[in-house]
């Protein structure tokens, strides 16, 4: 049976699939539209199925908000490409249209649910990773309900959203820059009561285990210094044994650095004083919470050094967080440590990263970034691209808060500069 243009056309404005798929389908199905339809259904299972192990870091954060109820739907595919296609953007918003309609109980219940075309989510998504010949899938389904919320969607990249909930209506400028604080600090919880204790056990643990790490560290190497020995040349093995070949020490200093190195470890192991290092522990358990509480991070949209409950309380005194959401594809993508590389300068800070182009930084404006010292509102987005890029983890993020001037290079060094440090992604 010939299959004419006209055929493929009008299939293709039916699925939305590629004019060859359209015109395979129509040749298996002796020109049958319905069938043919089918045929391009199972093939768009069968994409899914083959592209199961893909990553999905690219995709759509939407944030909707009906009188008390908010939800967050991230639907990802593999490009960006495919990401900023009209057709993958409607139907991003038509899931999350139909999870704050709905307001299903988990991601499992969502896909069940009807779109406005009849169509089911979970065939919704089927059919486009067959149009478009990528993995598609609903990464993320939350939702929080409170008298008063706030949503706040990244506009840059579209992958990430966050919302806040709040026990009543206040100043909304305030509202939106703590649900902003949100998006850009990642908080784990809104306060340290209510941070899971299994977080607070772990990082009471990690906390213990390097306070006693740095005081055998520091015994260790008050006693090279006494033996006329620069820790730093015999830190590690490998250091001992390349310095010890570039002259820099003796044979004899080298071993009497081991055996300093594994008497002193193994006797300050053994006796250090419990108290004092349970308080450093507590210590640094505590600056845990004021760096990752909500309530508690220096405010990004003010000075960086006003908590987040004080800005609030300053707004209206009964306002209080409830509660909060956060959803990014970036947080689930796997990143290439070759080619994702932060170099910070304490004054000012650079960020240099060799191979990704951000969509803020157009050619003509890199000169003017160079010497342009940013102003809050700037800085915060800058800051936002950074972490969405997947190249800095929140502690850097978190120098943004500081009123520095930044600039952002690409392929070149920065021109000025001083205490450097660097920093690889793990």
């Amino acid at each position: 049976m010939e299959i004419k243009a006209v055929d493929v056309a009008k299939l293709r404005k039916m699925t939305g699939a590629g004019m060859m798929d359209c015109k395979k389908a129509l040749v298996e199905a002796n020109g049958d539209y319905e069938r043919a339809k089918e045929i391009i259904k199972e093939k768009g299972k069968l994409i899914a199925a083959k592209r199961a192990d893909r990553e999905t870091s690219e995709g759509a954060a939407i944030a909707k908000v009906n009188g008390n109820k908010g939800v967050i739907v991230a639907l990802g595919c593999e490009t960006d490409f495919v990401a900023k296609n009209d057709e993958f953007q409607a139907l991003a918003n038509a899931i999350a249209d139909a999870a704050i309609a709905n307001l299903p109980a988990d991601k499992e219940a969502l896909m069940a649910c009807t779109l406005a075309d009849g169509r089911t989510v979970e065939a919704a998504v089927t059919e486009q990773s067959g149009k478009t010949g990528e993995k598609h899938q609903v990464v993320a389904y939350e939702t929080i309900e409170a008298p008063y919320i706030q949503t706040y969607m990244h506009k840059i990249t579209g992958k990430l959203a966050a919302m806040v909930g709040f026990n009543k209506e206040f100043d909304e400028q305030v509202a939106k820059g703590v649900v902003m604080q949100v998006a850009s600090m990642n908080p784990v919880a809104v306060s340290s009561e209510s941070v899971p204790q299994e977080v607070i056990d772990n990082e009471l643990k990690t906390a213990t285990e390097k306070t006693k790490e740095e005081l055998v560290l520091k015994a260790v190497q008050a006693e090279l210094q006494k033996a006329g020995i620069n820790p730093a040349h015999v830190d590690s093995e490998d250091h001992i044994e390349s310095n010890q070949a570039k002259g820099w020490i003796t044979a004899e200093q080298a071993a009497q650095a081991r055996e300093i190195i594994a008497r002193v470890s193994a006797e300050k192991a053994g006796n250090l004083p419990e108290q004092m290092v349970a308080n450093i522990a507590k210590g640094r358990l505590q600056k845990f919470f004021k760096e990752q509480t909500l309530e508690e991070q220096g405010y990004q949209m003010g000075d960086g050094k006003t908590a987040v409950k004080d800005v609030i309380k300053a707004a209206d005194k009964e306002a209080k967080i409830l509660c909060f959401k956060r959803v990014s594809l970036t947080d689930k993508a796997q990143i290439n440590k070759q080619n994702r590389r932060v170099i910070i300068y304490d004054s000012p800070i650079f960020i240099y990263h060799s191979y990704l182009l951000f969509p803020l930084l157009l050619a003509q404006q890199i000169y003017f970034l160079r010497s342009l010292t940013i102003t809050s509102a700037l800085y915060n987005s800058l800051a936002f691209t950074l972490r969405e890029s997947c190249f800095a983890e929140q502690r850097i993020a978190g120098l943004f808060a500081q009123r520095y001037v930044i600039c952002l290079f690409l392929n070149c060094a920065p021109k000025v500069g001083h205490n450097i440090r660097s920093y690889e992604k793990k």
